[in-house]
């Protein structure tokens, strides 16, 4: 119909209808534009990272990952890809089964020997001592020989390996020179085979999470044990044995199958650290599923119920370096066995701060 032959209204609404088409159109534009630059943008920008990658790549003559935050460049053990033929391979491999599999060989069922308690390294060490701030081994063979705090003697790699079975196993040492030992020494170095003496590595042993202004309180603990940790760990802590029985798919947190009274679990600085990276299964330190307040409560909890004893009066003969949460005495300073064990820790480590500047 000719326009000239429409009322007033309709020659509004067909105007309307035009500027609304024309409106679109426009948009439609923009929105293109939009895309195009954004798009751009990407590129230049993915461009840019693989330069910077190349970069990396011909400065240290290996690939070295784009780091976004700190904790992206965190340490990562080798390939498995690595490990040599032969009979090296064959012993690295070895050391690697006895970590992630100690009681198959020495637990109460060893069909080597029975001189532990049941549980694996690998229970203490997650990820066969690969995984960050999972009390790894990145730095462990390259820090021995070392002066040892705890026996005031310069000792051995091996020795390592003795105080753990002795304290984290509940058990006795294997012999240093045997074939087992030695295998897993092997396995150590080649876990930290890209790591320098001396290089400071982040993600190594256990975050040293913030102290609290009040002591870890286990009753605050039992509470969060009962709605996170039971269901791998136990009503009573017992573990959940694996199918052949022989080790622990989820080891034993206290009783006579789990670390004794000695043990670096035992402190509670180290449990805190280890369990707010690594608990309830499947936390992580980028993803961490509890506060550091609830780890500190857990970890009191846990290391307030009963295990096995050991003798520790030879321990740190120079007090001044014996650690602020060694939760048993005697001590260089005023405070109490049971702050010593629970917190606060801050005014502690201040006193020993003080005396080991003098």
């Amino acid at each position: 119909m000719p326009e000239n032959n429409l009322n007033e209204t309709e020659k509004k609404l067909i105007h309307t209808a035009r500027s609304i088409l024309l409106i679109s159109v426009l948009l439609v534009v923009c929105c293109i534009i939009l895309l195009s630059t954004f798009l751009w943008n990407d590129q230049q920008k993915n461009e840019l990272t693989l330069q910077m990658d190349q970069t990396a790549i011909e400065k240290n003559g290996s690939v070295v990952p784009a780091a976004k935050n700190a904790a992206d460049q965190g340490w990562q053990a080798p390939d498995e890809s690595t490990i040599p033929t032969g009979e090296a391979g064959e012993k690295i491999r070895y050391g690697k089964e006895l970590i992630v599999n100690t009681a198959k060989y020495f637990g109460p069922n060893g069909s080597i020997a029975v001189i532990s308690n049941g549980m694996n390294c690998q229970n203490c060490h997650l990820q066969a001592g690969t995984k960050m701030f999972a009390n790894n081994y990145a730095v462990f063979f390259t820090s021995y020989p070392k002066k040892s705090n705890r026996s005031g003697q310069v000792v051995p790699a091996s020795n390592r390996i003795a105080e753990c079975f002795e304290r984290s196993l509940a058990g006795k040492a294997p012999d240093a020179s045997g074939k087992e030992v030695q295998a897993m020494l092997t396995y150590l170095k080649w876990v930290g085979s890209e790591v320098k003496k001396g290089e400071k590595v982040f993600g190594t042993a256990f975050e040293r999470i913030k102290y609290m202004d009040r002591p870890a309180d286990p009753q605050r603990g039992k509470i969060l044990y009962a709605a996170k940790c039971v269901s791998c760990h136990g009503k009573h802590g017992e573990g959940v044995l694996s199918v052949d029985r022989k080790t622990y798919t989820y080891p034993p947190l206290w009783g006579d199958h789990s670390y004794n009274d000695a043990a670096g679990m035992y402190r509670l600085i180290n449990f805190a650290g280890f369990v707010k990276n690594n608990m309830p299964l499947g936390a992580t330190y980028k993803d961490p599923q509890l506060s550091d307040e609830e780890s500190w409560d857990l970890a009191a909890f846990v290391n307030s119920q009963p295990r096995r004893h050991k003798d520790q009066k030879e321990d740190y003969p120079d007090l001044t370096k014996k650690p602020v949460d060694a939760p048993y005495g005697p001590y260089s300073d005023q405070f109490t066995e049971i702050q010593h064990k629970y917190g606060p820790f801050k005014p502690i480590a201040e006193i020993i701060n003080s005396i080991n500047n003098k």
